[in-house]
């Protein structure tokens, strides 16, 4: 079991290294992230420990610091135990620390360090998934994680990140997902160009989720377009998904707006898109 250190400093060697991975830069130099809140820590500790692997090792994925307040391991003591018996060094720190580590208006008094989990394009095509969810030129952290959350819920086997798109790991999309981050392989950086060949030569059907397409959703059921397998390509917040996506895809649909308002934000359209396939695939 590890130690028990009490950190109050905010010079603390350990607490500095920590907040610089708020910033992307020493995220992707480190390969580790945070994840804040009781939910979070859970799901870390449930991809596994980087100190209960075989030698010392690190497992992808795996909790490799918690930092706790006092208050915080009152209310969850089971979590704090579970870390200290997988070996994780565990530092009990004053509101103050906990108030510079956290990116939340209210910390919740649990804050993890996490190893990347991150997995190449080639290990998550490989089961030969039915359901992938790919994020392309999307920016906004929250919308990213809620679309990750929902890709969970809805059985897609991969999210895939391309390198237009924001950070996974941003501390934003890591609360968005609310824990899914560490559910489903997630693939971050690769360009488009690459990905699709790779998705099509997986045999899956490439749609793109884009109010200019000809098809809608409605259509896309009927004709019996998502009960194949299915890659589903969700764009920018505000501008959706450029020409030179939409001219390589296989088909572009948009989700049938039957009431009076202009469009759905990408997380809704998401969701209707996913669960559209999730059970067209299981009908069939």
């Amino acid at each position: 079991m590890a130690g028990r250190d009490e950190l109050t400093s905010l010079r603390s060697p350990r607490v500095k290294a920590a907040r610089r991975l708020a910033k992307r830069a020493f995220r992707h130099r480190e390969r580790r992230f945070l994840a804040e809140g009781p939910q979070a820590v859970r799901e870390a500790l449930a991809a596994g420990a980087v100190g209960r692997s075989h030698g010392g090792e690190t497992r992808p994925g795996g909790l490799a610091e918690l930092f706790t307040t006092a208050e915080a391991e009152s209310r969850h003591p089971e979590l704090v135990t579970a870390a200290e018996q997988a070996g994780v060094p565990v530092s009990r720190v004053s509101g103050e620390v906990m108030a510079e580590l956290a990116q939340t208006v209210t910390p919740q008094g649990l804050l993890a360090v996490c190893e990347f989990i991150d997995v190449p394009l080639g290990t998550a095509l490989e089961s030969r998934p039915r359901l992938v969810t790919v994020l392309a030129h999307v920016r906004d952290p929250g919308n990213a994680g809620t679309v990750l959350r929902t890709a969970d819920a809805a059985g897609s086997e991969s999210v895939v990140f391309t390198d237009a798109s924001v950070d996974p790991y941003n501390g934003k999309c890591v609360r968005a997902s609310a824990g899914s981050l560490f559910h489903l392989p997630v693939v971050v950086g690769p360009r488009f160009e690459t990905l699709i060949a790779d998705l099509k030569q997986a045999g899956l059907t490439v749609l793109a989720a884009d109010g200019a397409g000809k098809r809608t959703l409605d259509e896309a059921i009927d004709d019996g377009l998502l009960a194949e397998p299915t890659a589903w390509v969700f764009g920018n917040e505000a501008w959706g998904l450029p020409d030179e996506i939409l001219r390589h895809v296989d088909d572009v649909v948009r989700v049938p707006i039957y009431g009076r308002a202009e469009s759905l934000n990408l997380a809704t359209a998401a969701a209707v898109c996913l669960y559209a396939s999730a059970r067209a695939q299981r009908a069939s």
